[in-house]
């Protein structure tokens, strides 16, 4: 409390409920210095894939510190950077060539935009230089990736820094104008993104969304066919699309990427979170072939992309991700995460049935959220209470971190969960619910 400023926090709140310290972690399990333990039901961040402290990945770090731990990345190369690529192109959406790194989302979405821009520029599509993303979009927290970003709380502040981009109005499958379900439906909210992209695509550089979910806004899922209609108009009109993957990638909502839930492919592709499973703050870029010859001539001419950082290409953030990939295909991750999600979605439909306090219950992959509302009538709880932080301290108490967004309470464990951990999951959930609403 003396030095450290917490992200993401009002520091007052702290003196309240002070930061609670882990002294070690294991599997799903946090354990503080008292001894009191924490089932992790948001994997820390939605990075934690194969639980705390996995044995696996441990002894990949181990086997690659003592072979390098950090090279410069221009000129140079190491052998971990090499198999990561040659693996990661097994599954990354068709299309997707080239790889880029980072060391964390916001700036892989940095890159992307600035990938985009001087694509078209070096390309003689002078004009093209706006991006389009969806209102309640979050793509980040840097100042470029704020342009894009569509929460209140995060841009509000910054509005005289930031490059303001086009807004479109996105998909509400929850209360969804047209009474369809985003399970069946054929995305007849996209005529509101169709729009605008026919009225401005002479200055539109890229379109770029969060596919299949939108999370920080809630957890808000939405129908593939959006992102279908959304690639047949960008193809139309000479506008990159770009696919949000930080956190939605590597098997969260099912696929190891969300856009093949719609079966289709970007042009550029932001990986970071579950690439590394928590360990070491890394990003990926995938590109197309087309983009990356737009950059490819004699250094005289300037086309270079003029984007780095100290630890790009990291060999032991590359050595960790490696090490995801061959977890994901020798324990068939994929199949697991099909059967935990199943499990999950039966048990919370029986955990909540009727009860009034449960708006929409929506589910993809293993990323389950609770629409909590305040009474009958599906009223949203005044901001000014504060429910979802609420019910996240009495979670606390019963041993359970739930981070609720605004009053969406939501699930996305990590995939070693077992079902007894899901059922105690939903249990502390259920009660924590209903204490915060007797106080209330």
């Amino acid at each position: 409390m003396k030095y450290i400023f917490h992200p993401c926090s009002q520091m007052k709140d702290y003196e309240k409920l002070p930061p609670i310290v882990i002294k070690k972690a294991e599997g799903i399990y946090l354990e503080d210095e008292n001894g009191k333990t924490y089932l992790d039901c948001v994997s820390s961040w939605w990075v934690n894939l194969f639980g705390h402290c996995n044995k696996r990945i441990n002894a990949a770090i181990k086997e690659q510190i003592d072979k390098v731990e950090h090279v410069l990345f221009v000129n140079f190369s190491h052998e971990a950077a090499i198999e990561l690529v040659q693996e990661l192109i097994k599954v990354v959406p068709q299309g997707i060539e080239k790889f880029l790194f980072a060391d964390n989302g916001s700036s892989s979405i940095e890159m992307a935009l600035k990938l985009s821009f001087q694509y078209h520029m070096q390309t003689g599509k002078t004009r093209k230089k706006k991006f389009l993303s969806l209102k309640n979009a979050y793509h980040g927290e840097t100042v470029g990736a704020l342009g894009v970003g569509g929460i209140d709380i995060f841009t509000n502040t910054y509005r005289d820094l930031i490059k303001e981009g086009l807004k479109a109005e996105g998909p509400d499958c929850y209360r969804c104008p047209y009474g369809k379900n985003f399970d069946n439906c054929s995305a007849q909210c996209f005529e509101k993104m169709e729009n605008l992209i026919k009225e401005n695509h002479q200055e539109i550089s890229a379109v770029i969304i969060e596919p299949m979910v939108q999370g920080a806004a809630g957890m808000k899922i939405y129908s593939p066919e959006y992102i279908k209609k959304l690639r047949k108009i960008t193809h139309e009109y000479d506008i990159h699309l770009i696919a949000d993957e930080i956190a939605m990638g590597f098997g969260r909502t099912g696929k190891m990427f969300a856009m093949e839930h719609s079966g289709v492919s970007p042009d550029i592709m932001c990986t970071s979170k579950g690439l590394t499973a928590g360990y070491y703050p890394m990003a990926i870029v995938g590109i197309t072939q087309e983009i990356y010859d737009a950059f490819y001539a004699d250094y005289i001419e300037g086309k270079s992309f003029l984007h780095s950082h100290s630890y790009s290409g990291n060999p032991i953030g590359c050595r960790i991700a490696l090490e995801v990939l061959r977890i994901f295909r020798e324990e068939n991750i994929l199949d697991v995460i099909e059967k935990k999600g199943n499990y999950l979605r039966k048990r919370a439909k029986e955990v909540f049935k009727n009860k009034y306090y449960v708006g929409e219950y929506r589910q993809i992959g293993l990323i389950g959220a609770i629409e909590l509302v305040a009474n009958e009538k599906k009223e949203d709880f005044p901001s000014e209470e504060r429910a979802g932080y609420e019910i996240y301290k009495i979670a606390l108490k019963k041993g359970a971190l739930l981070r609720p967004l605004g009053n969406t309470i939501y699930f996305m464990p990590p995939y070693i969960i077992k079902d007894k951990e899901i059922d105690k999951m939903l249990e502390i959930c259920k009660e924590s619910i209903e204490e915060y609403l007797e106080r209330r």
